[in-house]
């Protein structure tokens, strides 16, 4: 018999970030065949995503911005490494404990994956596998690095640091290779190639030519069609959803008379129509950049939801993605032929992006997008809101989700000179229209500001006006008055439940 020996704290550490690197590569692997979503990593962080407290969540998309998910893929791989490293050390003497902790790591994994409604049971294999391989590893490696001393007080010698390199480089490398093999598999349909071969989309029903003064550019306003690659975006998907035209359908069921479904090239082959409008996140503070207009691509939605005939009563058109996440829109919007509910498959003139949708997503205007902007849509279930809750419902956000009339400055900056300044900004009622825009100087009379061509009352408005300022600190605010004849109110309100509320107001120091 022998004793066991403890094992240095380099080696401790390095058993435990192996057994890590061996159970994510695994989990990665698996996931490229059972689902890609389905690798714990990716997994666990959706959890976070899905499960995090509100606040944190306005917090991460207000102060990250677009880098929330890359700042949370960080933070989850040095938790990670953070508890392998200490798996490592509990089992400076036995490998128990590390165990015990690699086990509770790879149930954390196989509980994310059950969880999300988008992957079947056979998803699971990811998690369970990735844990088989991270405690595999983490054993194997604590007994390579043990050294043993015997009943004659020889003490054994552990392996030589050229061992040990080769040892360790052989597992990462292993890791290494399932995990890439894992992204090849996984992302083997190439949306990127199918989106490609969609070519041109042919519309039938033009919408009206944007004409010269729909935006103040020069005056330093956005330009009235935003470009794609610049079009704000606010989901959950932490992988952006790689969906081909031929994979894809639209099924629509529940409170229907019938049961139907479509594929893309049911869609494709109806006549074709434009719309420009607006969408914004209800997330969007006073004065955000949560907003943006494009020129849509589609066929009416409601066509597709009298073919299949919804019944009386249905009050909800209950939405899902391919990756899971869902979406209740009031179904009177959906079918109001006056609002223009629109399955877009195309973006500004092309087939939707990527991660704007493809290969198609609702858009409604008026409806903030938590209510109504499906992306990579793929069910519409008509039913009733107390039958079904959606992501965002099911998190304390309102119902019915209508855009609040708004306005925002973006020009001039924080320092000018004094003299004649010109401002300048948008201001937006998506489905009601801008009637007047005004903005004051200080605590100053309100001005009445030069508003471009409307074009849409679905879409935003540019405005822009000059004043004179002295020398000094002012304070410009901005409000808006829709066709309605509402002005919107000065009260401070937060996104949550239903959307911000407030006069966008800015500091300019004249010199």
């Amino acid at each position: 018999m022998d004793e066991e020996r403890r094992l240095t704290l380099p080696q401790a550490a390095l058993t435990g970030l192996l057994a890590l690197v061996a159970a994510l590569g695994v989990g990665h692997l698996v996931a490229g065949f059972v689902g890609y979503t389905a690798s714990p990593f990716v997994a666990v962080a959706n959890f976070v995503i899905d499960h995090s407290p509100h606040a944190v969540v306005a917090w991460a998309e207000r102060t990250l911005e677009t880098w929330d998910k890359p700042v949370l893929k960080f933070g989850l791989a040095v938790v990670l490494v953070l508890f392998a490293l200490l798996a490592g050390q509990l089992s400076r003497r036995k490998p128990l404990p590390g165990q015990v902790l690699v086990g509770v790591l790879g149930a954390a994994g196989v509980a994310a994956v059950f969880v999300r409604t988008d992957l079947g049971q056979i998803a699971l294999l990811a998690p369970v596998l990735a844990t088989v391989a991270g405690l595999v590893v983490f054993t194997r490696m604590h007994s390579f690095f043990r050294p043993r001393v015997f009943f004659d007080d020889r003490e054994g010698e552990g392996p030589d640091r050229r061992k040990v390199l080769i040892t360790g480089a052989s597992v990462a490398a292993g890791a290494g290779v399932a995990a890439l093999a894992g992204e090849i598999f996984g992302t083997r349909k190439n949306a990127a190639e199918s989106r490609d071969a969609v070519g041109r989309l042919v519309v039938t029903r033009t919408a009206p030519p944007i004409p010269p003064d729909a935006d103040f550019v020069k005056f330093g306003t956005p330009a009235y069609v935003t470009p794609s690659k610049d079009f704000y975006r606010i989901d959950t998907a932490l992988v952006v959803p790689q969906v081909r035209t031929e994979d894809w359908s639209l099924k629509i069921h529940g409170m229907v008379d019938r049961e139907v479904t479509y594929t893309y090239d049911d869609i494709r082959s109806r006549p074709l129509l434009e719309r420009d409008v607006t969408l914004c996140c209800v997330s969007n503070e006073v004065g955000g950049p949560y907003i943006s207009n494009a020129r849509w691509i589609g066929i009416d939605l409601r066509d597709l939801l009298n073919e299949a005939g919804v019944k009386p009563g249905a009050e909800q058109m209950f939405a899902t993605s391919v990756d899971g996440w869902t979406c209740g829109t009031p179904v009177e919007a959906a079918l109001d032929p006056g609002r223009g509910a629109m399955l877009a498959i195309g973006m500004n003139d092309e087939p939707l992006p990527i991660e704007h949708g493809f290969p198609a997503r609702i858009v409604i205007p008026g409806l903030y997008g938590y209510v109504s902007a499906t992306k990579w849509v793929t069910d519409l279930e008509i039913t009733t809101w107390q039958a079904r809750e959606a992501y965002w419902l099911d998190r304390g956000w309102g119902r019915e989700g209508p855009v609040k009339t708004q306005s925002r400055i973006d020009a001039p900056g924080s320092a000018v000179t004094s003299g004649k300044v010109v401002v300048s900004g948008i201001a937006w009622a998506q489905h009601t229209g801008v009637a007047k825009v005004e903005i004051r100087v200080d605590q100053g009379p309100w001005q009445e500001t030069v508003l471009s061509a409307e074009t849409s009352k679905d879409t935003w408005r540019m405005w822009w006006t000059e004043v004179d300022v002295a020398p000094g600190q002012h304070e410009v605010a901005v409000r808006a008055t829709d066709r309605s004849g509402y002005t919107q109110t000065d009260r401070r309100v937060g996104t949550v439940p239903d959307g911000a509320t407030g006069w966008h107001t800015v500091s300019v120091n004249a010199r």
